[in-house]
């Protein structure tokens, strides 16, 4: 909290305080941290320049109007500062000067006074007006030289001087019926300041005896807002005299150019003398009132005496208190750090002691807490992490409540929304897939869709997949497939091939857009399905294109001779690779048969002696849809004394080691099909 002072009659512009230097910051930051004056009030009386960093004088300053007869005069601000956010106070004292004279309620006093008063009778006079504070204010008075009158001067219980002239010397009317002075009223500034009364003492016979006030000073205690009509007091006033002389009059006592607020609000009986309310009293607007009571009686001439009264206020809890959000941060990342500043508020109750002594709540459950700045001022930071995916934003109540009897209460709710960070990597809704694609399908092909969620939102959200290369192919996986970066849909990038590739490990990996941007990855298996695109290929006999196979029989060969077998493979699998072999029909009935099989060709029926030779067409079919074929053609030539050892002619070869692979690919490829 900053302090500073200034005079009244300094002219606009005038520098009031060095702000950076008692800030303790730079000033040619302030600019950068949006330096900014608040002011507590509704009138603009200060300005920053943020260039010198100084507090300035934007208009010229009345104490008097600002703060009336207050004994300080202080101007509340508030600086705000950003980057960090920052609320300072500032207070300004308004000194007094003297600019103003003495002046009194009426240019010419007229009193009268009976030629058979005593001396020592007294003559109370108007008081003077000084609207200057402290040592500018009335100092003294002095009255010009009389040889009957003096001038004394009283204290009041709130320190005003009160001028009175008392009687020295017993008057003649006959010689000397009217007294004229000169009253003069004189301030303690400096150079001295006066105004001047004329007073006029007309002195008179008959009565005596003025009214007298017991006491002439009092003091009451009031609550306020008591209702209208309530009796404040009854004065007390005596008059020796009798008949008229000893009538008593009451009237307020004011003056001309200041007339007292009290008569707004307190109601005189003129017989009576009792005083009460006629309007609401408010603690917060006046906490005391000086009633000034003239009692005159009905005598010729009339003589009156003067009843001072003192009304003090006691303050009940009738406001609530002020909830005022200065500054509010919102919105705030979710990973801002404990003790982050997220709002500035500031806190009013009109009430005093402890009506006004207020204290800020907020939810025991929420991540934040309240810190006290300096007095009425609170600062709202974290208490805990925040998770903008569990909440994305706080209804935050601060509750005020006042130390009055009974309590009074005011709350206020602002949202404060919770700003997404990247702090959530995307998360696949399975990390390892399997997926099934027809070998030879057109490239474009879509093979699967892989799905992934963020809890995150905006672009920390915003998905991409791509494939990553595993080196488990010859070639780069992506020349077998590719994915949509936008819906994680894979496609073929040529015909698959699978007799080639039975199954490929599809890495794909999900990224954000977040910075840093966060990633996981997940593993489609992409299993090829085979497809009958392959025809039987016979390994034995092996023939030329276009050419016969000849094999030579005994030509009396039993039936169920064996002759020769057909050997064939087929590059497909499962039912595309099963094989049967089967004679093609021809004209003549043959003597021979194959079996379905094995491809074993054997003597059917005796053979006739003078039998030619015979020529088989053996097809070899799968069982693939379509079914594919090939054919041999074998020229069976029956020879005398023809012996033949079929283990050695036939010259089978041995399955190829790419023979025995294909097999186990076979094998496993069933395997885990048949376990999806």
């Amino acid at each position: 909290q900053l302090h500073y002072s200034v005079a009244e009659d300094r002219e606009p512009g005038f520098s009031v305080g060095d702000l950076a230097k008692d800030l303790g910051v730079e000033v040619r930051s302030l600019a950068a941290r949006n330096l900014r004056l608040v002011s507590e009030g509704g009138q603009r009386h200060f300005q920053v320049d943020l260039a010198a960093g100084v507090l300035l004088l934007d208009s010229r300053l009345d104490r008097e109007a600002l703060c009336g007869q207050s004994p300080t005069c202080s101007l509340h601000l508030q600086l705000v500062m950003e980057n960090p956010l920052q609320l300072h106070r500032v207070e300004v004292d308004v000194l007094d000067v003297n600019d103003n004279a003495p002046q009194f309620p009426k240019p010419e006093v007229v009193l009268e006074i009976t030629e058979v008063a005593n001396p020592g009778t007294r003559l109370p006079l108007e008081v003077a007006e000084d609207p200057d504070m402290g040592s500018n204010s009335i100092s003294t008075y002095e009255l010009s030289p009389s040889k009957h009158f003096a001038l004394s001067i009283n204290v009041r219980g709130d320190g005003v001087k009160m001028p009175e002239i008392v009687l020295e010397k017993a008057l003649d009317r006959e010689k000397v019926p009217v007294h004229h002075l000169t009253l003069t009223a004189l301030d303690g500034g400096n150079p001295v300041k006066s105004g001047t009364a004329r007073v006029t003492i007309h002195v008179l016979d008959a009565n005596d005896n003025p009214p007298v006030c017991d006491p002439p000073i009092s003091k009451v205690l009031l609550e306020e807002n008591v209702p209208v009509g309530t009796l404040v007091t009854k004065l007390n006033v005596t008059d020796l005299d009798e008949g008229p002389n000893g009538d008593v009059e009451y009237s307020f006592k004011t003056s001309n150019n200041a007339p007292g607020k009290f008569t707004k609000l307190f109601s005189l009986d003129a017989r009576t003398g009792e005083i009460r309310t006629k309007a609401p009293l408010d603690y917060e607007e006046s906490s005391a009132y000086e009633i000034a009571v003239r009692a005159r009686d009905k005598g010729s001439p009339a003589m009156e005496g003067h009843c001072h009264l003192r009304v003090e206020l006691i303050d009940i809890n009738d406001n609530s208190p002020e909830i005022v959000l200065t500054s509010v941060s919102s919105p705030v990342q979710e990973d801002a750090a404990p003790g982050t500043v997220i709002a500035l508020i500031g806190v009013k109750d009109s009430d005093s002691g402890d009506n006004g002594q207020v204290r800020l709540q907020i939810a025991k459950e929420l991540p934040f807490k309240l810190v006290s700045s300096f007095k009425e001022h609170f600062s709202l930071v974290t208490s805990g992490p925040l998770d903008r995916e569990k909440a994305s934003g706080y209804n935050i109540t601060v509750r005020a409540v006042d130390s009055g009897s009974p309590q009074r209460a005011t709350q206020k709710t602002f949202y404060l929304r919770i700003a997404d960070v990247n702090d959530n990597a995307p998360n696949f809704s399975s990390p390892f897939d399997t997926a099934h694609v027809q070998e030879n399908s057109l490239p474009g092909t879509s093979v699967f869709s892989v799905s992934a969620s963020d809890p995150d939102e905006g672009s920390n959200a915003k998905l991409s997949y791509s494939i990553l290369d595993n080196g488990m192919q010859d070639a780069p996986i992506s020349t077998y497939f590719r994915i949509d970066q936008d819906n994680g849909t894979i496609y073929t990038v040529r015909a698959l091939d699978y007799e080639q590739d039975k199954v490929f490990q599809v890495p794909v990996e999900v990224k954000d857009a977040g910075s840093p941007a966060l990633s996981s990855t997940a593993v489609v298996h992409v299993f090829v399905l085979d497809e009958n695109d392959n025809a039987p290929n016979i390994v034995y006999p092996s023939v030329p294109k276009g050419s016969a196979f000849h094999q030579a029989i005994p030509a009396l060969a039993e039936p169920g001779y064996l002759v020769t077998k057909v050997v064939a493979v087929d590059a497909d699998s499962g039912h595309n690779a099963w094989l049967s072999y089967q004679l093609q029909e021809s004209a003549e009935a043959l003597p021979f048969q194959v079996e379905r099989r094995s491809g074993e060709i054997r003597v059917a029926q005796a053979l006739r002696e003078s039998e030619d030779s015979h020529r088989l067409v053996v097809e070899v079919r799968d069982n693939g849809t379509p079914s594919l074929s090939a054919s041999v053609v074998i020229v069976i030539s029956p020879e005398e004394n023809s012996v033949q050892d079929f283990s050695k002619s036939l010259d089978l070869p041995q399955p190829s080691s790419e023979d025995t692979n294909l097999t186990l690919y076979l094998i496993i490829s069933l395997v885990s099909i048949s376990l999806v």
